[in-house]
């Protein structure tokens, strides 16, 4: 699957006007009369079809270029591989509260 060659804060600068709750068709359409790029756009058409509550929610589902997380170490870039998150997000900027049976084990 191509990434679009864009940044989050890209996505989001284009989604500043958004008032949420917001679905993928208000996004991708804001985006537009917002005079996005069509890299934007095209991040936002391959996002979930979800309710999003808020700019965070946008920021964990969009798909950007790789090169945009240079500035994080090897170290920091494995741990977010591993962070867990809802089905059908992009792993960038996964963070999801543990469940409590997750808790339990812990114990």
């Amino acid at each position: 699957m191509s990434t679009a060659h864009t940044s989050v804060p890209e996505v989001l600068a284009a989604l500043k006007d958004v008032s949420y709750p917001a679905d993928k068709d208000r996004l991708v359409t804001a985006a537009r009369e917002a005079g996005a790029s069509d890299e934007v756009v095209k991040a936002l058409r391959g996002i979930p079809a979800e309710q999003y509550t808020g700019r965070e929610d946008v920021a964990r589902s969009v798909r950007v270029d790789p090169d945009s997380d240079l500035d994080r170490t090897a170290a920091q870039r494995a741990e977010q591989a591993r962070a867990g998150g809802k089905p059908g997000l992009s792993q960038h900027l996964r963070e999801e509260p543990r469940t409590p049976i997750q808790e339990e084990f812990d114990r």
